[in-house]
């Protein structure tokens, strides 16, 4: 049984989702879940895109043990050489080279000729491997080139030195067989091919991502790449989870495996969405809500006589805990911590003593804390206040049916000064967010707004995700509270201090350089 190689590209391909900007800390803590998780491979980021981009590809390589760390790359020496000064403290350094060879790519967006394109992918390959060990060399648009093209640029990048041959599905065209047929077609006609691993990667646009992805592995790919929860651009990518457990539930198909820990998918699952703002669909194959629930009385009669009646997956496979504790107000910290423990969180003692004064001030107004919650409150006080310029002190908003809804803000500003404003707005979110746009002095424009429970019952914290344009500059803010305005306001200025975070780090890094 051969084993399948997972290329994880969550922390690249994912945060191009739109709407999603995760900061250095959140991408670290989904990397360290990654590691757990088992993927072979980390695609960290783009280090060339920019200052921010590089220091968080170097430090997720800094402290990844047990996975490859790599990064994104043009076939430009400039882009290699910031790759190699992010990952060169990696324990296991790797290079993802790229380079359109589609015509209507070549054409219109490089504005190159098949030769020249062919000369700039060895050139690159060459220069790369100077440094790095391994280099996976990528052919952008694969799917829409000519296999004869295709063919001669992969024996020769190959010959450059290239490790890894990845076909990527671009824009989400092909069909399963047609996938397959390329990759079979280049263990035909590329004489070097048994020099390297083949490697898929597709996108979600005709909802094929998966199951090409699978079509690839049938037809000689050793490697896919994927996200969690398959966000990505667009339409999204391959869901890592689903290939997964599809490899394990039909093993006797596909002959193949993973190094997946199958029993960390949900926890890494909820992360990702949990950071991302990215809400999992109900539906969702693997890790929704209702992928384990039974509503049918002829499905509830056959599982409850025998599981597999209906029932392929075990929620316990994944990771999802049919038998959650509750805590409550009465539950300890022995408790606290060991439930915490459990969940798979690492927190540190420093941490304990305030999380658990959140655990209690949450326990006196809610009846019973969830995983969930913990989670939640986890999260919140490790990233929801990890870049804090401006704090909430208090919140008033008076609102009735024949009132003008009337948001009264007192927040702690910049230099630890007590800011107080009020506004009005056509209804008490606006009213709120009309006043802390006054309080913070900038143009901010609200592109969506998501509020979801994390947990039933009418006492569950709310959880808010806004998108926002602030001075042209677009970010992302959560806020958690069990009521929703509080919450709503925590996000936007959890989003304002993202900004201001990302400029103050700009402005050192321009005062480094200059110096």
């Amino acid at each position: 049984m051969q084993t399948i190689k997972i290329f994880d590209t969550t922390l690249r391909d994912g945060e191009q989702s739109p709407g999603v900007n995760l900061n250095l800390s959140e991408k670290i803590e989904i990397a360290k879940q990654l590691e757990r998780l088992g993927v072979d491979i980390i695609e960290a980021g783009f280090p060339a895109a920019s200052s921010g981009d590089l220091q968080s590809v170097r430090e997720v390589a800094a402290v990844i043990k047990n996975s490859s760390v790599t990064g994104l790359s043009r076939s430009v020496q400039s882009d290699i050489d910031a790759a190699w000064d992010a990952l060169k403290g990696g324990a296991q350094p790797r290079l993802h080279l790229f380079i359109a060879t589609s015509p209507i790519h070549m054409k219109y967006k490089l504005k190159q000729s098949p030769e020249q394109v062919l000369e700039s992918a060895v050139q690159a390959v060459k220069y790369a491997k100077q440094r790095f060990p391994i280099i996976q060399w990528s052919a952008e648009d694969a799917c829409r080139s000519e296999l004869p093209f295709l063919a001669k640029i992969v024996t020769a990048v190959i010959e450059a030195g290239a490790s890894v041959i990845n076909i990527p599905d671009t824009v989400g065209y092909i069909t399963p067989k047609e996938y397959g047929e390329i990759f079979s077609y280049l263990k035909e006609n590329v004489r070097n091919i048994q020099k390297v691993s083949l490697s898929a990667h597709c996108h979600d646009d005709l909802g094929m991502a998966v199951v090409n992805s699978l079509s690839a592995i049938e037809h000689g790919a050793t490697q896919v790449e994927a996200t969690l929860n398959g966000i990505g651009e667009r339409a999204g990518n391959a869901s890592l989870e689903e290939i997964a457990v599809a490899l394990h539930i039909r093993k006797d198909f596909y002959n193949a495996k993973t190094n997946i820990q199958l029993n960390e998918i949900k926890r890494t699952s909820d992360l990702v969405s949990k950071l991302t703002g990215m809400v999992i669909p109900p539906n969702k194959a693997v890790v929704g809500k209702n992928a384990f629930a039974h509503e049918a009385g002829i499905h509830q009669d056959g599982v409850l006589k025998e599981k597999t009646t209906y029932e392929i997956i075990s929620p316990e496979l994944v990771g999802v805990n049919t038998n959650a504790m509750v805590l409550g107000k009465h539950s300890g910290r022995h408790a606290f911590r060991t439930r915490i423990q459990e969940l798979g969180i690492s927190v540190k003692d420093e941490e304990i003593n305030s999380l658990f004064k959140l655990f209690k001030d949450l326990a006196d107004k809610k009846k019973d804390i969830t995983d969930d919650d913990l989670i939640a409150l986890v999260l919140e006080e490790r990233f929801g206040k990890g870049d804090t310029q401006y704090e909430l002190i208090s919140l008033q908003v008076q609102y009735g049916t024949n009132q003008v809804p009337t948001a009264t803000i007192t927040l702690k500003g910049l230099e630890g000064e007590i800011i107080q404003e009020a506004a009005t707005g056509a209804g008490s979110v606006e009213a709120v967010y009309n006043t802390l746009e006054r309080m913070v002095h900038a143009s901010v424009k609200l592109l969506d707004y998501k509020i979801q429970s994390v947990s039933g019952g009418r006492d569950a914290l709310a959880q808010v995700y806004v998108n926002v344009r602030v001075n042209g500059e677009e970010t992302s803010g959560r806020g958690l509270d069990q009521d929703v305005l509080e919450a709503s306001a925590k996000a936007y200025i959890n989003a304002i201090n993202r900004v201001l975070y990302l400029q103050k780090y700009k402005n050192t890094v321009e005062e480094v350089t200059i110096k």
